[in-house]
C-alpha cells in the first residue's frame, strides 16, 4: 500500500503532500521534514529506496500502528518525488510509478517545473488522483492519464467561462461577450468603438 506521496525541492520546501494512511496532524507536519532529511543526505550513487526505521519509530511515538515502511524516491532536476510505501510493495514497481507520475505531469504542463506544481496544484492533485486513489494504483498508462487530465482541464475552463461571461477563455471570445453586454446595457457608443 502507498502511505504517502510527497514532492520537495532541493531546498526542502514541500510542493505536494498527499497522505493515504490516517495519521495525526502533528505527524503530517514533521514527517515531510524527516523524509527530506533522509533522502537529501543520501549519496547520488546509492539506490533510490531505503528502509526507514526512523519513520517507524516516529509513527509509533504518535500512536500510528502499521507495518514496516519504505521510502522510494527519484530526483528530477530540482525536485524529489517521494513515495512512502509498505514493505510488501515492489520497489522497482514504485520507481516505475514515480516515472509514470512525472511523465504525466510533463505531458500536462509541457516540460513541468517547480512553478507548475506551485501555481497549478489542483491539476497536479487531479493527475495524482488518476494514478493513485486510497493508496492503491489505479492507472499506469501515461496516455490514458494525459487524456483524462486534458478533459478535466477543458471541463474546468468551460465551467469557468460559462460562470464568468467576460473571461478570456469564454466560448465566444471577450469581444462578443463585451459587445452583447454593451447592447443589453444600451451603450451603442461603446459597441461602435469595438468594431474599429
Amino acid at each position: 500500500m502507498i502511505h504517502a506521496v510527497m514532492i520537495f525541492n532541493t531546498a526542502g520546501a514541500v510542493r505536494l503532500t498527499k497522505f493515504y494512511t490516517p495519521i495525526p496532524h502533528s505527524l503530517r507536519t514533521s514527517l515531510p521534514k524527516l523524509i527530506f532529511k533522509l533522502v537529501s543526505t543520501r549519496a547520488s550513487g546509492l539506490c533510490n529506496f531505503l528502509d526507514a526505521p526512523e519513520l517507524q519509530l516516529n509513527w509509533a511515538k504518535n500512536g500510528v500502528e502499521g507495518d514496516e515502511t519504505r521510502v522510494v524516491y527519484r530526483c528530477y532536476a530540482t525536485l524529489y518525488f517521494v513515495f512512502v510505501v509498505s514493505s510488501e510493495e515492489s520497489e522497482l514497481g514504485i520507481l516505475d510509478l514515480v516515472q509514470v507520475f512525472v511523465e504525466s505531469l510533463d505531458r500536462a504542463f509541457e516540460n513541468v517545473c517547480e512553478l507548475d506544481l506551485v501555481f497549478h496544484f489542483d491539476e497536479v492533485h487531479y493527475i495524482l488522483s488518476e494514478v493513485i486513489q486510497g493508496g492503491l494504483v489505479l492507472e499506469t498508462n501515461v496516455e490514458e492519464i494525459a487524456v483524462a487530465a486534458k478533459e478535466a482541464s477543458k471541463a474546468r475552463k468551460t465551467s469557468y467561462a460559462s460562470a464568468h461571461p467576460l473571461s478570456l477563455g469564454s466560448v465566444g471570445g471577450v469581444g462578443k461577450n463585451v459587445e452583447s453586454l454593451a447592447k443589453n446595457m444600451n451603450l451603442s457608443w461603446f459597441t461602435s468603438g469595438l468594431r474599429r
